[in-house]
C-alpha cells in the first residue's frame, strides 16, 4: 500500500495536452450562485480560486445557450457579459496555480417553459416528459415541463451552438473542455433507448443514437484540439425521478467509448454507478469501458481517500474526481494528503443564495 509521499494521486501527471499538479480533480458541481442571465458574480471568482490545488478543475455544468437551460441561476459560456465573468475566474484559478475547464451543458427535456425564451416548451430527441425535478427562479422545484421532439434539421444549430459555446470557452480563458454526456441531460437523452424513440438517422440502433453526440464533440474538438476535451458518461445514473436506462448499457456505452477513442480525446470521465443512494458501480464494468476508451480515465462516485490512492495505484483510473467533498473542503488535495478529518457540508446552502455555505469554508489551519 502506498504511504501518501508515494501514492501516485498526489503526483504531476498531464491529462491529453492538460498538464496537472495531481490526479486528485474537481467535479462538477452546480451551486446556483450566476444571475438569471447566467451570468457569474465575484463570488465564483472566490469560490474557484479557493478550491485552485486540484489537479483539474471541471467547472459546473454550464449551459450553451439559453435553450439549454434547465435550473435557476446557472451560469452560461454563449455571451460576451457571461465569457467577461467566467475570465475572471479562469484567471484567479491559474494565478493559484491550478488549471480549469469548462463543461459544456445542454440539459434537453429537463427544463422548464419558465426558463425558456418566450415560454417555449423544451427540446429532446423524442417528446417525452421527465419525471425529475428542477430548479425554479420563483417556485422552488418543479417538474420538467413536456418537451417537443428535436426536427431533424434543428441538429445543425444545436451543433452550432455547442460549437459557439466552445469558442466562448476559449475566449474565457479555460484550459480545456468537458462535454457534457451524462446525467440524463440532452445528450444521454439521445444515447439512451430509453429516452430516444426517433426514427430517423439519430435514433434507433445504438450507432445512430450515438451520432449526435459524436457530431458535437468533434465539432467542439475541432475548436479546441481534441487534447484538451474531455467527455461525461453516467452509463447507469438514474435522475431524481427514476430516469429508465438504456436496455442495452453495456452494449451501448462500450460502443460509444471506442467510438470517442478515435477521436483522441484528452479525457473520458465516468460517474461509476448512481449519483443517489446504493453507488452501484459494480453492476457496470467500467475497466471494459476505459480499454474500449483507450485514453485518460477520471473516475468519480463516493471515492474516498483510500479507495482514490488504490484507483491511480493499480492503473483503474488516471484521476480521480471528488464533488460535495469540495464544497466544504477547499483545500481538499491537502487533507487527503495529511489524511485529515473533512468538514461537512450544510446541505441546505448547496443551491442558490450568497456567499454562506459557498465560500466561508475554512481550509486546515
Amino acid at each position: 500500500m502506498s504511504t501518501p509521499s508515494q501514492a501516485q494521486l498526489f503526483a504531476n501527471a498531464s491529462i491529453g495536452a492538460i498538464d496537472v499538479a495531481n490526479r486528485v480533480a474537481m467535479a462538477p458541481l452546480t451551486r446556483s450562485r450566476a444571475d438569471m442571465d447566467g451570468v457569474h458574480s465575484e463570488l465564483a471568482v472566490e469560490y474557484y480560486r479557493q478550491r485552485a490545488s486540484a489537479g483539474l478543475i471541471i467547472s459546473e455544468a454550464t449551459n450553451i445557450s439559453r435553450e439549454g437551460r434547465g435550473y435557476a441561476f446557472t451560469p452560461g459560456i454563449y455571451t460576451a457579459e457571461q465569457v467577461a465573468a467566467w475570465r475572471r475566474v479562469t484567471d484567479a484559478v491559474h494565478a493559484a496555480g491550478g488549471k480549469i475547464v469548462c463543461q459544456l451543458w445542454h440539459v434537453g427535456r429537463m427544463s422548464h417553459v419558465s426558463l425558456q425564451a418566450n415560454g417555449v416548451a423544451p427540446v429532446a430527441p423524442s417528446a417525452i416528459q421527465a419525471n425529475e425535478q428542477v430548479f425554479l427562479e420563483s417556485e422552488g422545484f418543479d417538474r420538467p415541463s413536456m418537451p417537443r421532439a428535436l426536427e431533424t434539421a434543428e441538429i445543425g444549430r444545436l451543433i452550432a451552438d455547442y460549437r459557439h459555446a466552445a469558442e466562448c470557452a476559449k475566449d474565457a480563458g479555460f484550459d480545456g473542455v468537458e462535454v457534457h454526456a451524462a446525467n440524463c441531460y440532452l445528450l444521454e437523452q439521445f444515447i439512451r433507448d430509453s429516452t430516444n424513440q426517433r426514427s430517423d438517422e439519430y435514433g434507433g440502433p445504438v450507432q445512430n443514437r450515438s451520432r449526435f453526440p459524436i457530431e458535437v464533440i468533434t465539432a467542439v474538438a475541432e475548436v479546441w484540439g481534441a487534447e484538451r476535451v474531455g467527455v461525461r458518461l453516467s452509463p447507469i445514473t438514474r435522475a431524481v425521478g427514476d430516469t429508465p436506462l438504456d436496455s442495452d448499457p453495456e452494449g451501448t456505452y462500450f460502443y460509444l467509448a471506442e467510438q470517442l477513442g478515435k477521436l483522441g480525446l484528452a479525457y473520458l470521465h465516468c460517474v461509476e454507478g448512481q449519483t443517489r443512494g446504493d453507488n452501484g458501480a459494480g453492476d457496470f464494468d467500467f475497466k471494459k469501458l476505459h480499454a474500449a476508451f483507450g485514453g485518460k480515465y477520471i473516475a468519480n462516485n463516493s471515492y474516498d481517500r483510500q479507495m482514490a490512492i488504490d484507483a491511480v495505484d493499480n492503473g483503474h483510473a488516471d484521476m480521480v474526481a471528488f464533488g460535495r467533498p469540495f464544497i466544504s473542503n477547499p483545500d481538499l488535495v491537502e487533507r487527503l494528503r495529511r489524511s485529515a478529518p473533512l468538514a461537512e457540508a450544510d446541505r441546505n446552502t448547496f443551491y442558490g443564495g450568497g456567499a454562506g455555505g459557498y465560500i466561508d469554508y475554512p481550509a486546515l489551519g
